[in-house]
């Protein structure tokens, strides 16, 4: 009898020790505040928006204990230095579009969008399964950083133009906000590249200092009010079939998380990837009926200058290649892979979406 009663009670001791374990382990997890700090406005509520995802995810899985602030562009660093920001230590995290820092190296152009380039899904596939995370995360380590999904916009579009274009010819002259590898592309063709910030893109198109502009698509771009300057709306945005956008992690930091912080940091990042995208999937075909209502005049680039623009872009990152061998690494095997991913949505799904738009215009 005291036996059995002996073995109940180390039974019961036991249980308690197994359940007791992972709180105890809970209690002995560090507080850690750290700061993210954003290369886009507050306005843009659907970018800015994922770093609020991500933050409060954070929070959420780690009981409070992991805290990251985020910091709207120009808080702590202007937006296009967020990078710096974190390869510096000046905070530990970013939120960027790595094709900002085209300048420093054109290989971080993959990061996010390249011209001609990878939708928002195939872009996801790539990194996830497809090999990008293990390249892209090479690349980024010279810099000392670890690159995160942190959302995509979608093809974009082709920007707002104060005069039609009808052919390759009217690009010819054309003074336009655009710049990295479209900038590039665009000026083989003629067009004259300008760098300006969203802030200013508005007055310029108003006075007429550049002839058009290329942003992110409806949503975003009617807060800015560019039909009201430039009535032209084309599409698509080749540039950036889905532009992607990622959270930078200084290496460092990374490395002195507990493992649990690590795993909640990299399972938020996952879903204000995803949120974002749903997002500006829900958002969009709204807005984009509200500036049609508004005169707006939608149009697609004509064929040829759609053939140009290809063959240029080919032409300049073949040419990137031969001289950047960090660029060939990655270029040769995406390259690839855009291949047989276009090759297989041909196949059922592209089918399909063209049906659909088919069926609908005939008005069944």
């Amino acid at each position: 009898m005291e036996r059995r009663s002996f073995l109940k009670k180390a039974a019961a001791g036991t249980g308690a020790g197994v359940i007791a374990a992972p709180a105890l382990a809970a209690d002995a997890l560090p507080n850690i505040n750290w700061r993210l700090a954003s290369s886009f406005p507050k306005s843009l509520d659907t970018i800015f928006g994922a770093s609020d995802t991500f933050t409060r995810r954070v929070h959420q899985l780690t009981g409070g204990k992991f805290n990251i602030r985020s910091f709207a562009a120009g808080e702590i660093v202007p937006g296009l230095q967020v990078m710096d920001a974190v390869q510096a230590g000046t905070v530990e995290m970013g939120h960027s579009a790595s094709y900002y820092y085209f300048g420093k190296d054109a290989t971080f152009a993959f990061d996010c969008a390249v011209p001609f380039g990878l939708t928002s899904r195939q872009h996801t596939a790539w990194f996830d399964q497809g090999g990008g995370r293990d390249l892209t995360r090479e690349f980024f380590k010279g810099y000392g950083i670890m690159n995160f999904l942190g959302g995509n916009s979608g093809t974009q579009m082709g920007g707002w133009f104060r005069k039609e274009v009808k052919t390759v010819a009217d690009l010819k002259g054309t003074k336009m906000r655009i710049g990295g590898f479209a900038g590039k592309v665009m000026e083989r063709l003629g067009l004259v590249p300008q760098q300006l910030a969203g802030g200013d893109i508005y007055p310029a198109l108003e006075k007429g200092t550049i002839d058009a502009a290329e942003w992110v698509g409806p949503y975003d771009d009617e807060k800015l009010g560019f039909y009201k300057v430039a009535p032209f709306y084309y599409a698509p945005g080749w540039w950036e079939a889905g532009a992607n956008f990622s959270f930078y992690v200084g290496i460092k930091e990374w490395e002195k998380l507990p493992k649990e912080y690590q795993a909640a940091l990299e399972v938020a990042t996952y879903e204000a990837h995803v949120v974002m995208q749903a997002e500006y999937d829900a958002k969009n075909p709204v807005a984009l009926a509200r500036l049609l209502k508004n005169g707006v005049k939608l149009r697609n680039f004509p064929k040829d200058t759609m053939d140009a623009c290809y063959k240029a872009a080919n032409d300049v990152m073949n040419d990137e290649a031969a001289k950047n061998a960090k660029f060939k690494k990655i270029y040769e095997p995406w390259k690839r892979f855009r291949q047989d991913q276009n090759q297989w949505a041909s196949v059922a799904e592209a089918t399909m979406q063209n049906y659909l738009i088919s069926a609908g215009r005939g008005g069944r």
